[in-house]
């Protein structure tokens, strides 16, 4: 479980969107699984049927159930016909604790609870690593601890993570690894307690002192 913080602006989201080539860095590698898909022969559809993601907005089929959406990559991507797909998609519904929303509509579910539903279907294509984008700042402060809830049992689970969050309890409680970003660039990364407890640069204090005491 690796966590990305930072400043808005900072570049956390960018960094993470070029793990599965949603954006592409003007240099460097991006290596996954040893194969550095910023290469021009990468098929880039394999890399990101390997690397499942997460965004701030859930990015649900509206038109669709909570079933169908969790079924919809596994059974266009050939991974698995219907009755396989719709036996997992119930699983993992399970899993993020919506085990009773299979045939429920969309519409008819809290911010939380469709962003449960987005963990569920970046999972059903069995994923090698997860990426989350800010997952919980487009909810309500109520529904948040559900989400990181799931988060912190997929952790236990040994699911890879790599989180884009603004959730600084979170990142100590759960990373193994937390990478603090600023202008475009690393500044500092180290487990939760040197992050967190023993900070070396001025730049990660400073922001430190401004998140924690909000």
């Amino acid at each position: 479980m690796v966590v990305i913080i930072g400043p808005s602006g900072s570049g956390k989201s960018t960094l993470l969107r070029t793990f599965n080539g949603l954006e592409v860095p003007t240099s460097g590698s991006v290596l996954i699984h040893g194969v550095d898909i910023t290469k021009k022969k990468v098929d880039l559809n394999t890399v990101r049927r390997n690397v499942g993601m997460v965004f701030q907005h859930f990015n649900l089929f509206n038109n669709l159930t909570v079933g169908q959406n969790v079924m919809l990559a596994p059974v266009e991507l050939q991974l698995k016909d219907k009755a396989s797909a719709a036996k997992q998609a119930k699983e993992l519904l399970t899993n993020v604790g919506l085990a009773d929303k299979f045939d429920a509509h969309v519409q008819s579910l809290s911010g939380g609870q469709q962003q449960r539903v987005a963990i569920a279907r970046a999972l059903a294509v069995e994923p090698d690593i997860m990426l989350f984008d800010e997952p919980t700042s487009a909810l309500d402060p109520e529904m948040v601890g559900d989400v990181l809830d799931v988060m912190k049992d997929m952790a236990k689970r040994g699911i890879t993570m790599v989180v884009v969050t603004h959730e600084m309890g979170f990142a100590k409680e759960v990373a193994d690894r937390v990478v603090f970003v600023d202008q475009g660039k690393i500044v500092e990364e180290g487990t939760p307690e040197q992050i967190f407890n023993h900070p070396k640069s001025q730049r990660l204090q400073d922001f430190l002192n401004k998140v924690l005491s909000v």
